[in-house]
């Protein structure tokens, strides 16, 4: 709307791809497969986490649930599942560390 108000219609585009290039970062196929390995990486250091551990883990983090949120789903104390996350972390850091 500020946009439109004050008739602020910039861009950067002159046909060259500059824009482009801006917006849509295209990685290389070494970084696809850098990713790629370390997302392997990941996945299996929380797969050798204690069950609870890695389910929270991966509720926190990844489904973006609060701590309060899984200790409501779960039936235990906020506090519970916040030292289980920590916990849960220290290990994946220990055996990520290792795997390097």
């Amino acid at each position: 709307l500020r946009t439109y108000r004050h008739k602020a219609y910039y861009s950067l585009d002159r046909d060259d791809g500059l824009e482009h290039e801006a917006v849509f970062v295209a990685l290389s196929p070494h970084e696809l497969y850098e990713r790629k390995v370390t997302m392997q990486e990941l996945h299996a250091a929380i797969s050798s986490l204690p069950d609870k551990q890695a389910k929270r883990i991966y509720a926190h983090f990844i489904l973006g649930m609060t701590k309060q949120d899984i200790a409501r789903a779960e039936g235990v104390h906020e506090k519970v599942v916040r030292v289980a996350i920590e916990r849960g972390l220290r290990r994946l850091e220990k055996i990520l560390k290792n795997s390097l």
